[in-house]
């Protein structure tokens, strides 16, 4: 990023903006609403598809790049229906090879959701179809094509569109003679899980993980007879849970057909003490520029007590594959040296604030891709901690993140650093659309080691909420909707923050008035001052707020942290 000049876009700046076409939609429109009636299916007429309403999760269906999933919700009929989420250059197509007749004629039908989507069929040995809608409330695409004279499968597809949200897809259907593929049988109740067993707990979690069932499309969990979480993997965190308490859990498999017996009972004790426990339930999180770009130059003793967790931006890659490096920019911010720089943070934590290092922003291009490179990442982040004295480390790396090996990074640093790291994480709207994108994965994969993302909620597209609606950014429901997701995914609500940007000058977009931020709080919290969008529960252990940055705060006369920090240290 360009961080010596005087600029309006904040370092989160990069993300895809939203294509208007509205043009082509009304004309691609026009032609999709003519083909989606047919006529109905005879007598003879079978559904070729397997597995069309995605009831046994994703079995004979192939997603793109990992990015489809089976979601509970929101589902068109039955139990489940398919979630795939565009990232980069992927359009996450998933597609499954459906046997046919040679010579016929069959009827292509889905019911799908979300901004343009597609379905379509190659290998016909004709002319391939498809068709698309724009629609974001379910819609019935449908098309027909003929097979070739030597046709004995053809390949279904659905995608959804570059930069766009996750898109949903439900019942699908190839209406025609049978192509000798077989038919789904019935679902049976699944048998009960085997193998559960603790894989690890905190003050207020504990994780655990069983051996998948065939034939099961979920799982219920219960603690002390009560169910208290319902996933689609054989794996759960169950949070909120009182320290150095022990719980009784067991789990069932489920499916369309029913619910099994309880699984054997294993005993799970919280551990004493919490890794984030000397913040505050409610925490403001304020990112520190480390170089001059207009805004207030600050030393870190000029950020204001309203900040919890003072995130300095950003550490540097190195030649190193996943190491990283600190140098401070004595000269941009006014002679500041690097003693001073290491007597404010101890003078902070003594005022029991966190300080800890960034790593990203919108230049930081620091990729973690496998074991080397996660141990340099690990390595590196610690030996900052020790020569500077920070407490932890924020993700913000706006240019992807594979979950797998960030997450090993992760825990080798909370190896090495103790239960008083803190993690913090600031992915992008897009980037926590679904539980399958990578930044989400992490997020989970740390779950008891982490402390809170701060989702930007700026320089965005129009994005689905947890309602399946779309929302606009710069209002309450554009943060209330979109957290929901986070908060109904999986994360604790003590891990879930949402983050501005300080002034108009702070992002290209996406400010919004402390008010609304305090509004936005409130409606999450306690079920008040919310707009359209209502959660359907409230979340008062919501742990706070983050802003770009307290220098455009300062710049700003500290507005935000004055009202922002104020209300979030007050919530309940």
């Amino acid at each position: 990023m360009p961080r010596l000049i005087p600029r309006l876009a904040s370092p989160h700046t990069g993300r895809r903006r939203m294509r208007t076409w509205s043009a082509v939609a009304a004309l691609a429109m026009a032609l999709a609403t003519a083909g989606l009636t047919s006529s109905p299916a005879s007598a003879a007429d079978v559904n070729n598809v397997k597995n069309a309403g995605f009831e046994s999760a994703l079995s004979n269906w192939t997603c793109s790049a990992g990015s489809g999933t089976t979601v509970s919700s929101p589902v068109h009929s039955g139990a489940a229906a398919l979630q795939a989420t565009p990232a980069g250059q992927d359009y996450a197509q998933c597609s499954q090879t459906v046997a046919v007749q040679a010579n016929s004629t069959y009827t292509l039908s889905a019911w799908v959701q979300g901004s343009y989507t597609y379905l379509g069929v190659t290998g016909t040995g004709t002319t391939d179809v498809s068709t698309w809608t724009p629609n974001t409330s379910w819609t019935q695409l449908s098309t027909t094509f003929t097979t070739g004279a030597s046709t004995t499968s053809v390949t279904v597809w659905t995608h959804g569109w570059y930069g766009q949200p996750a898109y949903y897809a439900d019942d699908f259907s190839v209406y025609g003679p049978d192509g000798g593929g077989g038919t789904d049988p019935a679902p049976t109740v699944p048998a009960t899980p085997t193998g559960l067993a603790v894989s690890g707990t905190t003050s207020t979690s504990a994780s655990l993980s069983w051996s998948a069932v065939s034939g099961a499309t979920g799982y219920n969990v219960y603690q002390n007879g009560t169910k208290v979480s319902a996933v689609t993997g054989a794996s759960a965190t169950i949070t909120s849970l009182a320290a150095s308490t022990s719980y009784s859990f067991q789990v069932t498999a489920t499916n369309s057909a029913g619910e099994s017996a309880k699984s054997s009972a294993v005993t799970a004790t919280t551990t004493a003490t919490s890794p984030t426990s000397s913040l505050p339930k409610h925490a403001v999180t304020g990112y520190w520029q480390n170089f001059n770009n207009g805004a207030t130059v600050q030393k870190i003793s000029d950020v204001p007590s309203s900040y919890d967790i003072i995130a300095v931006a950003f550490a540097d890659a190195t030649g190193t594959p996943g190491a990283v490096s600190f140098t401070l920019d004595s000269a941009g911010l006014g002679g500041y040296t690097v003693d001073q720089f290491k007597a404010d943070i101890k003078a902070k934590q003594a005022a029991g604030k966190k300080v800890i290092i960034s790593v990203g922003g919108q230049n930081g291009t620091i990729s973690v891709t496998d074991s080397t490179s996660a141990t340099n990442f690990a390595d590196s982040v610690y030996s900052l901690m020790q020569t500077y004295g920070f407490d932890g480390v924020d993700i913000d790396l706006e240019n992807g993140v594979n979950a797998t090996y960030m997450s090993q990074a992760l825990r080798a640093l909370s190896a090495k650093a103790g239960s008083s790291l803190i993690i913090t994480m600031a992915p992008q709207t897009i980037d926590m659309q679904s539980t399958s994108n990578a930044y989400f994965q992490t997020a989970l994969n740390i779950k008891d080691i982490l402390t809170v993302v701060n989702m930007q909620y700026y320089n965005s597209g129009s994005m689905l909420g947890c309602d399946g609606k779309v929302y606009s950014q710069g209002s309450v429901d554009f943060l209330t909707a979109l957290a929901c997701i986070q908060l109904q995914g999986g994360l604790s609500p003590s891990q879930v923050g949402l983050g501005l940007p300080a002034s108009t000058s702070a992002a290209g977009s996406g400010y919004v008035s402390p008010t609304v931020v305090n509004n936005a709080l409130d409606c999450l919290a306690k079920g008040t001052n919310c707009g359209s969008f209502k959660p359907s529960t409230t979340y008062p252990a919501l742990r706070g707020a983050m802003t770009w940055s307290t220098n455009w705060d300062a710049a700003a006369g500290n507005a935000w942290s004055s009202s922002v920090g104020a209300h979030v240290h007050a919530l309940p």
